[in-house]
């Protein structure tokens, strides 16, 4: 079955630029212009994947991202925003979203981060001989997409989840952020690697007791990160 994406952006001729590309690209596509109609799609159209305009009229990407992420909905989101501002950019990841494009952008690169995101998203479950990681209060359920902390449920975006998964699957070796970004997020991206900061910011405050004292993901000063054992974290890189 065609992936569906819903496209949620207030300026028609973006909305109808984005949807000529997507549709051409062999995706089932829907599109509405404000924050509030998004929850009014999700059960009659159940997208994959969401692409959200930051600014927009009763709800703006913001509050759509936050209201998604505390209903526990895990739908990929990739956020579209006119303004330059770093800031608001790590806002739209800070509450949840995967990715984000700066306007004006090329249709055809976001068709590519949608077809990556989904790339990454498929393959993880066909992973051979690793359908598990148990490491100290971690355990990781590759095809059930699954991870717990002391046995108990931690609920991870998609995105999170793909991330905490590479580490998992290097663990002990040293990633900088620009392998970290090719190998979860399948493009070269040139320029900030904060998305990479941020999200695993958000998998530290979920995985560990304390975020500012890692026992699992290392930070190597001016490189980048790494996956240890509780056990070896009290001789590793703070």
């Amino acid at each position: 079955m065609r992936k569906k994406i819903l496209v949620v952006d207030d300026e028609p001729s973006i909305s109808m630029l984005i949807e000529f590309n997507l549709k051409l690209a062999g995706f089932d596509v829907r599109c509405v212009g404000d924050g509030e109609a998004v929850f009014e799609m999700l059960k009659p159209f159940r997208p994959d994947l969401i692409v959200l305009d930051l600014m927009l009229p009763k709800m703006d990407g913001i509050q759509v991202c936050r209201e998604l992420r505390k209903q526990s909905n895990a739908v990929p989101i990739v956020m579209l925003t006119a303004l330059q501002d770093v800031t608001d950019k790590i806002a739209g990841l800070d509450n949840g979203a995967d990715d984000y494009m700066t306007k004006p952008f090329s249709p055809q690169e976001l068709v590519s981060r949608i077809q990556a995101i989904f790339r990454r998203v498929q393959s993880l479950p066909g992973a051979v001989d690793e359908t598990a990681f148990d490491i100290g209060r971690l355990n990781v359920r590759v095809e059930q997409r699954e991870v717990y902390i002391d046995g108990k449920p931690v609920e991870l975006t998609p995105k999170e989840f793909e991330l905490l998964l590479f580490l998992c699957r290097h663990k002990g070796k040293v990633l900088s952020r620009q392998q970290l970004l090719h190998g979860v997020w399948d493009y070269h991206f040139l320029g900030d690697t904060r998305i990479v900061d941020v999200h695993i910011s958000h998998l530290r405050d979920k995985i560990e007791k304390n975020a500012r004292t890692p026992e699992y993901i290392m930070t190597v000063r001016n490189v980048g990160y790494k996956l240890h054992g509780p056990a070896l974290a009290e001789s590793s890189y703070a």
